[in-house]
């Protein structure tokens, strides 16, 4: 199957929503060389490397069940930040989808007393009163992409974008209209699960891209973000649309199973843009088979376990005049297009 050949959106995208810090690897901001400080002490610690090796300090980490690409990537993300620094002593949680069992891992790094945990909630609200416990017993609590219920559950908050997500593909969609003189352009869009905020925020940024070049999305169906439910739901589109111009999926993982059944069909007259930035995805866009895909960072658990480390060494971002970690970080959604995926190829993951 070969896309059908589009002219490249080139350069960076405009009207990206992205909060509090925008760097999609926080190492390039916390690896500053040391200045001169001359003896004021209170301007040291803004002026000196981070990654100078530091206090030893322990780190617990718990994550998800890796059942899926994505949250895979991030309990390895997670390990190989570690691995990186002398002074990091990770204790690295086994991956659970069962809030009771991450409560309980929680309340051991408590027990042990740990210098910081970073921690990707089964449930954000399920998990929040035993992250308040850790935060009051002294213990910083960096909250990776589910968020809490409350905001004395974490010192930190790290998160990807899903409503930029979703702006970022329909700018991208509204230019690949504009480059081609697409009149009337059928737009497809398949969904994860419904039922979830981050999917909602997703259609929704898709949505008013859409609508700042007065177009809308034709035709949405809602897949589970698995393999599975992605080739179904997107068999049944195209047999319901003889033609379609752009299709959206939100998720690269399902995203193989849509590309099956676009390979089945025999269908590529569609501009195909992912969301995630898998491997997969990134191989796709080299041959020439999907237009583009949105990245989702699966760096976000490394970067909290990187910022978890500076926190407990009481340092700040050296890139930053602020002496102390930001309360939110908000990662960027950029595009991975074939001008760029060389860029991102060492932050895809594999689904």
């Amino acid at each position: 199957m070969s896309a059908r050949p589009l002219p490249r959106r080139r350069g960076p995208l405009v009207g990206v929503a992205v909060a509090a810090v925008a760097c999609l690897v926080l190492s390039a901001c916390t690896s500053n060389e040391p200045e001169d400080s001359g003896d004021n002490e209170t301007t040291a610690s803004t002026v000196s490397s981070n990654d100078d090796t530091g206090d030893t300090v322990t780190i617990g980490f718990s994550g998800p069940a890796a059942d899926h690409g994505w949250l895979a990537a991030i309990n390895s993300s997670a390990q190989e930040a570690a691995e990186k620094y002398d002074d990091i002593e990770l204790k690295f949680a086994e991956g659970t989808n069962d809030p009771s069992a991450q409560i309980a891992q929680v309340e051991t790094f408590i027990n042990d007393g740990v210098d910081a945990i970073v921690l990707l909630p089964t449930d954000g609200a399920a998990l929040t009163e035993t992250a308040i416990q850790a935060m009051e017993a002294g213990i910083p609590v960096i909250n990776v992409d589910r968020e809490f219920s409350s905001p004395f559950a974490a010192r930190t908050t790290v998160l990807g974008d899903n409503y930029g997500m979703g702006v970022s593909a329909g700018t991208y969609a509204c230019g690949l209209i504009e480059d081609n003189d697409i009149s009337d352009p059928v737009i497809a869009e398949i969904a994860g699960i419904d039922a979830l905020p981050l999917t909602q925020d997703r259609s929704q940024g898709f949505a008013d891209a859409l609508e700042a070049c007065d177009q809308e999305v034709d035709r949405r169906v809602a897949a589970e973000f698995t393999v599975e439910s992605g080739e179904e739901v997107a068999a049944n589109l195209l047999q319901a649309e003889d033609k379609i111009d752009i299709i959206w999926n939100h998720d690269d993982d399902q995203g193989v199973g849509v590309k099956a059944a676009f390979d089945a069909a025999e269908r590529d007259e569609f501009a195909f843009i992912g969301g995630a930035g898998s491997c997969n995805a990134m191989d796709w866009i080299e041959a020439g088979e999907m237009e583009a895909t949105v990245i989702y960072p699966p760096t976000q658990a490394a970067d909290g376990i990187k910022l978890a480390r500076l926190i407990a060494q009481g340092k700040g971002l050296s890139d930053l005049v602020q002496v102390e970690v930001p309360k939110r970080v908000v990662l960027n959604a950029p595009v991975v297009s074939a001008d760029n995926v060389a860029e991102y190829r060492d932050l895809c993951f594999d689904s």
